[in-house]
C-alpha cells in the first residue's frame, strides 16, 4: 500500500449496493474533514468524540440523498452538551467534493471523564433538508434514544422514514508512525429498499429526498436484513476507520456473497458557506434602533461563525433595513 493509495480512501464516501438483498449502503472515511471541524475549536474531549460521530453520520447520510442544496443534522439536549449542528452541503458541480461543516454547544463546567454520549441528557435529534429556492424544507424530528448518535439515527429512520437503517462507526485519534496524532473516522450505513421504495434505484428520490411511504418488508425481505446485518456485526474497528483496508475490499470482506456493486466515489471536505453577504442580509430584517443595540463601545457591529470561526467587523450605519448608507459607501 502506498501513500497516494491512503490518500485517495481518506475524505470519500463509496456508494454500494448489495443485489442480491435489495440494500443499499455506505461507507465513508474521514481524515482531513475532522481536522478541518475541530481545529476550529478548543472542545473537551467528549465534545470531539460527539462532534466527530455526528459528522461522520452527517456524510453517510448526506449522500444517499439526491440533494440539490443541504442536509443538516441536530442534536438538542438538556445535558452538557446542549446542542451539536452539521451541514451537508451537495456539490455545486457534478465531480466536485461535497462539503460539510460542524460545531457543538456546551457547558464546559459540567464536563467529566464518562462517556461521550453521557453528556447528552434528554432531547431530540432531527434531520432538516433544504432544497434551495423554489422548495420547501423538510424537518424530521424524533426523541434522543439510549446508545449514542448512530442508534438516535437508526431510530429517526425507523420511526419517521419506515426505513430500516444500520450503522457501524469507529473514530478516534490515530497514531500512525511518522503522522502526528489527528482523528480518523470510518463507518458503514446500510438501508433496506424494498421494490416498491422510491429508493430502490440509487438515484430515483422523492421531492425531498426523504420518503413518506410506508415501508413493507415481507419475510424474504426481512431474512436478508437480518443476513447482512449479521455480516456487519462481524466488522472491527481498524477494518472501519482503515488505513490499511481498502473500502472495496472491506465489502468484499463482508459482503461477497450478497454481491456488492459500487457507484462513483464522492469526495468530501471541511467547508463553510458563511460570508460578510449572508451576515448582512441577516441582519436586514432589523431596525436602526436594534442595530444600535448590537454596536460595540468601538462603534462596530461584530458576528462570529460558530462553524469555522471566521470574525467580521460591520460599520452599523450600512446594516439593517434602515440603513444610512451602503456597504463600502464612503460618503
Amino acid at each position: 500500500m502506498t501513500l497516494g493509495q491512503k490518500i485517495a480512501w481518506d475524505d470519500t464516501i463509496l456508494p454500494f449496493q448489495l443485489d442480491n438483498a435489495d440494500i443499499r449502503g455506505r461507507v465513508a472515511r474521514l481524515d482531513g474533514v475532522l481536522d478541518g471541524i475541530l481545529k476550529q475549536h478548543d472542545y473537551p474531549a467528549p465534545v470531539e468524540a460527539l462532534v466527530a460521530e455526528m459528522a461522520l453520520l452527517t456524510a453517510l447520510i448526506g449522500q444517499t440523498i439526491k440533494l440539490r442544496w443541504k442536509l443538516s443534522l441536530q442534536v438538542q439536549s438538556k445535558g452538557p452538551v446542549r446542542m451539536i449542528a452539521t451541514d451537508y452541503f451537495a456539490p455545486e458541480v457534478e465531480g466536485e467534493p461535497a462539503r460539510i461543516r460542524a460545531y457543538a454547544s456546551f457547558d464546559r463546567d459540567r464536563i467529566t471523564d464518562s462517556t461521550p454520549y453521557s453528556h447528552i441528557g434528554e432531547g431530540y435529534f432531527a434531520v432538516l433538508i433544504d432544497q434551495g429556492k423554489g422548495s420547501e424544507p423538510y424537518q424530521g424530528i424524533t426523541a434522543l434514544a439510549e446508545g449514542g448518535l448512530s442508534a438516535c439515527a437508526e431510530s429517526y429512520f425507523d420511526q419517521s422514514e419506515q426505513l430500516p437503517t444500520r450503522f457501524a462507526l469507529s473514530f478516534g485519534k490515530s497514531t500512525e508512525t511518522d503522522s502526528a496524532e489527528h482523528w480518523r473516522a470510518g463507518g458503514v450505513m446500510l438501508q433496506h429498499m424494498p421494490q416498491m421504495s422510491p429508493y430502490h434505484v440509487q438515484d430515483d428520490t422523492g421531492e425531498n429526498g426523504v420518503s413518506g411511504m410506508a415501508d413493507i418488508v415481507d419475510e424474504d425481505d426481512e431474512e436478508n436484513w437480518d443476513r447482512v446485518n449479521m455480516l456487519l456485526d462481524t466488522v472491527d474497528d481498524l477494518e472501519l476507520i482503515g488505513p490499511s483496508v481498502a473500502p472495496t475490499d472491506l465489502l468484499v470482506r463482508l459482503f461477497h456473497e450478497e454481491m456488492p456493486r459500487v457507484f462513483d466515489l464522492q469526495a468530501v471536505r471541511f467547508g463553510c458557506t458563511c460570508s460578510e453577504e449572508r451576515v448582512r442580509n441577516s441582519l436586514s430584517i432589523y431596525s436602526a434602533k436594534d442595530i444600535a443595540r448590537m454596536t460595540t463601545d468601538e462603534g462596530i457591529v461584530t458576528a462570529d461563525c460558530q462553524f469555522c470561526g471566521a470574525h467580521y467587523r460591520l460599520d452599523p450605519k450600512t446594516l439593517g433595513f434602515e440603513s444610512e448608507q451602503a456597504p463600502g459607501d464612503d460618503a
